[in-house]
């Protein structure tokens, strides 16, 4: 199976890769004329042919691709946005990285009352290494486009940018088919039983932070139309929960 990469745009039948992805195909790949590898805007997807590799101090890395035929891409129909409260960077981050396999089509940072502030005060600073490892997984698995990102609030006020994203805005604004936010109550549903009534391929995935969601945040989800579930008894660290979860959406909604 051949690899794919991601290209800002096709020209008639030519394309370039530049920057990080050029270079870890001319260092780590051996990248060479002659090479076929799959490129995709995020729209199509082509089977190319590498016609030339470049190198300077100056411009950096920069492949010359010729498009040979388009491939067709059908995107999954399950789209699913995760509502997910800041953690730990190191893990964090391997939530992305998973969750891009497992097909989130969004990803919404949350800042949750029990989020750690010198997190929340750093995550301007990692937005950007935080889309090169989604559009680096999106490429590992084939994607037809990386998920999209989301860190700021887009609501403004007295002349000022929109800040953090609090779990209440977040819940209000959700207008997925399927509205699940996990918990560790005793009364959530399992999850399985809580997927049971849903059809539509489209769906929202809350989880918290570590020490779980606050009452009022619980409120709030449930006021959005949220419901609780649970994936069972054992108190699970997040990025578990995000494989788990999302493992148990692709496989009950997906196709």
């Amino acid at each position: 199976m051949r690899r794919r990469f991601f290209t800002d745009r096709f020209d008639s039948k030519s394309a370039i890769v530049r920057g990080d992805t050029a270079e870890h195909l001319g260092r780590v790949l051996r990248a060479e004329p002659g090479q076929l590898y799959e490129l995709s805007d995020g729209e199509r997807v082509w089977l190319a042919r590498i016609e030339s590799v470049k190198s300077s101090k100056r411009s950096g890395h920069q492949i010359e691709f010729a498009l040979v035929e388009e491939i067709a891409e059908q995107e999954a129909a399950l789209r699913i946005q995760l509502l997910i409260s800041l953690v730990k960077f190191d893990r964090f981050e391997w939530c992305l990285e998973k969750a891009t396999e497992l097909g989130v089509t969004e990803i919404v940072v949350l800042a949750a009352e029990r989020t750690d502030k010198p997190l929340l005060a750093a995550v301007a600073k990692r937005r950007a290494r935080w889309e090169k490892i989604l559009l680096e997984s999106a490429q590992q698995s084939r994607r037809l486009r990386p998920p999209i990102l989301r860190t700021a609030s887009e609501e403004t006020g007295k002349g000022k940018a929109g800040g953090v994203i609090r779990p209440k805005e977040a819940f209000a604004q959700n207008d997925a088919a399927c509205k699940l936010v996990l918990s560790e109550r005793r009364d959530a549903k399992l999850i399985r039983d809580a997927l049971s009534v849903y059809a539509d391929p489209s769906a929202s995935l809350a989880i918290g932070p570590e020490g779980g969601w606050t009452d009022d945040e619980l409120a709030c989800a449930r006021a959005g139309g949220f419901a609780e579930a649970s994936l069972g008894q054992n108190v699970l660290r997040t990025e578990t929960a995000v494989i788990a979860a999302l493992a148990i959406l692709g496989f009950t909604l997906g196709d």
